[in-house]
């Protein structure tokens, strides 16, 4: 019997394939032969590559290198079918395992909770969550404090918009729900909303930058961070990482008194 790992996103315990070799198959012609004979061992839903309480701990481990989730800051949640996963509030992002996550639904009720052993809660991100699942229905939220963001929404203090055009990475972000992307001569607007005491009452600002700007996956918090969704997990880490771009390129142009907005193709 031979044994073939199966490497996942390091859950906490792995699978395996069995497989059990029947070598006493005789050929049409009389000769021996083998012929394997492979009985997988079920992956339970759960323990997936693509499962959220696999993703959730894996996606978090990069954003920290990123500098997006550092000093427990940031968050990130997932929706399976009608189950939301959450990661929780206060914990090491880069330690998050997969049985520290809250499972709740679109409302907002908690269905599954960590052991009560960890002495967990839920993100305070949460209701701003699901603005976007219900809004926008996003599979996927991502809350970065990236220092790129915070700068970027300080470009113009008073300003409620942050603008970009005329850079490549505008093309990795989608128009709102739609499968159509930026181009390269598009404007691309990101809302900019004013921080608050607590994460709970920027709901209100949120919800209303939301509906305001139907073309964008993302707003921006000031001095605080942003927000980004998509309709998949992938969609919204390849938008949050281009947005982090644009971010840190406007800034860098401002740096040199070049507006990241021309007018006119250079």
């Amino acid at each position: 019997m031979a044994v073939d790992e199966i490497s996942g996103l390091e859950l906490e315990s792995r699978e395996f394939i069995s497989e059990k070799l029947d070598r006493t198959l005789i050929s049409e012609n009389g000769n021996r032969e083998q012929k394997s004979k492979w009985h997988r061992k079920k992956l339970s839903p759960e323990n997936g590559r693509e499962h959220p309480r696999a993703l959730i701990p894996e996606l978090c481990r990069q954003f920290y290198r990123l500098g997006w989730v550092t000093g427990t800051g940031g968050g990130i949640s997932i929706r399976l079918n009608e189950e939301i996963f959450v990661a929780p509030s206060g914990v090491q992002k880069e330690r998050l395992q997969s049985n520290e996550l809250f499972v709740i639904d679109i409302d907002g009720q908690i269905k599954q909770s960590p052991p009560s052993e960890l002495n967990l809660k839920r993100s305070e991100c949460t209701p701003l969550f699901l603005l976007a699942y219900r809004h926008r229905n996003a599979g996927a939220v991502i809350h970065s404090h990236s220092i790129n963001a915070v700068l970027a929404s300080l470009i113009d203090p008073s300003a409620k918009e942050f603008r970009v055009s005329h850079q490549e990475m505008i093309k990795g972000i989608k128009k709102g729900s739609s499968d159509e992307n930026h181009r390269y001569f598009d404007t691309l607007i990101v809302p900019i909303i004013e921080n608050t005491a607590f994460e709970r009452d920027l709901t209100e600002q949120l919800e209303k930058a939301i509906s305001s700007y139907p073309q964008t996956n993302a707003v921006l918090v000031r001095r605080h961070g942003v927000y980004v969704w998509g309709k998949t997990w992938q969609q919204a880490k390849t938008m949050a990482e281009c947005y982090d771009y644009l971010f840190d390129y406007a800034v860098q142009l401002r740096k040199l008194h070049i507006q990241p907005c021309p007018s006119s193709p250079e």
